[in-house]
């Protein structure tokens, strides 16, 4: 390899954007491809008992991982076996209520193409994705994905780069119109990501992290506004609720309450709490999610929020902090 010092910044660039300009190129060129085939392929998938089985070599395996864990985050249980491996006992992996998607450029890997015999007489329904229709690899297929290019964006024409491309786009395609026949939605989606923020925001409900108990500030009615003030300071959430005697949420104090009444010059000592308190102030159920109680504070410009129960019995208090260190926020 030798060393060029010849290129400038505007060289660079249009290197870049002819990349770019091919690779669009490849894409487009997939939509007129969205036919009987891709459609036999989506209602193999569909009637799959078992799991989609995803291989290729190289690049294309490098593909066939991405497709694979795409699929299986949308619903259609998958994952990924290098080809190679399978000629050496990772073959077993597959049964005969999988489908096997087999993933070549070339449609002739030697890899691929050894463990095809296998793959039929196992009786796994066969989809190729191929950059050649007429290969052995498609000709096998009972649905080919046609996923050839033009030309490869790499100026040698050698480094596979508008075909990889075509064919993770294809896989996209593919997952997404499954997604769409399944009716996923993004709480399913949820579920295969609980780690993730989205996980916890679609999962996470307020009855997770809200305070219960002992930990709720909560003073009766009757309280002076002194005695709420300590209560705040004690729980340390900002606020305190006011219950009557049946544990029914009456109102509630905030710091922002404070300073408002400060500015009254009302004796803390001597004030009941319900003479400063807000009545009718927002609520949330324990069984919704922490998302919607985040809305609300956000919507509110409020930072706490007391749980009732359809009753409206107090069960709990939930503020802007609990949610952060749940990671909602």
């Amino acid at each position: 390899m030798t060393e060029s010092n010849t290129f400038n910044t505007q060289d660079f660039c249009n290197s870049a954007l002819r990349a770019i300009r091919i690779e669009r190129e490849a894409i487009e060129a997939l939509e007129s491809r969205i036919n009987g085939d891709f459609s036999r392929a989506c209602e193999v998938i569909m009637a799959c008992k078992g799991r989609v089985v995803v291989t290729g070599m190289g690049k294309s395996g490098h593909i066939g991982n991405k497709i694979a864990a795409t699929l299986a985050s949308t619903g259609t249980p998958a994952f990924f076996v290098h080809p190679g491996e399978a000629s050496h006992g990772d073959l077993g992996m597959i049964t005969p209520q999988d489908v096997v998607i087999a993933i070549s450029n070339s449609g002739s890997t030697s890899e691929v193409v050894t463990i095809l015999p296998l793959i039929k007489r196992m009786g796994a329904p066969l989809i190729s994705m191929t950059g050649k229709p007429d290969s052995v690899l498609a000709q096998e297929a009972v649905a080919n994905l046609d996923v050839s290019v033009a030309i490869e964006a790499c100026p040698l024409g050698l480094a596979p780069t508008s075909s990889t491309t075509a064919t993770l786009v294809m896989g996209d395609a593919l997952a997404v119109a499954l997604l769409e026949a399944r009716g996923f939605s993004a709480e399913d989606f949820a579920f295969s990501h609980p780690g993730g923020r989205l996980g916890r925001r679609l999962l996470l409900r307020v009855s997770d992290i809200m305070h219960t108990g002992d930990q709720i500030p909560q003073v009766a009615e009757g309280t002076t506004l002194s005695g709420a003030l300590l209560e705040i300071t004690r729980k340390g959430l900002g606020m305190t609720t006011v219950v009557n005697a049946a544990g029914t949420l009456t109102g509630i104090f905030t710091d922002g309450d404070l300073r408002r009444t400060l500015d009254k010059s009302v004796d803390v000592h001597t004030t009941p709490i319900q003479d400063v308190m807000t009545r009718n102030g927002k609520t949330i159920r324990a069984d919704h999610l922490a998302a919607e109680a985040l809305n609300i504070m956000e919507e509110m410009k409020i930072n706490a929020l007391p749980v009732t129960d359809a009753n409206g019995t107090l069960v709990g208090a939930i503020n802007m902090h609990d949610l952060l260190r749940a990671g909602v926020i």
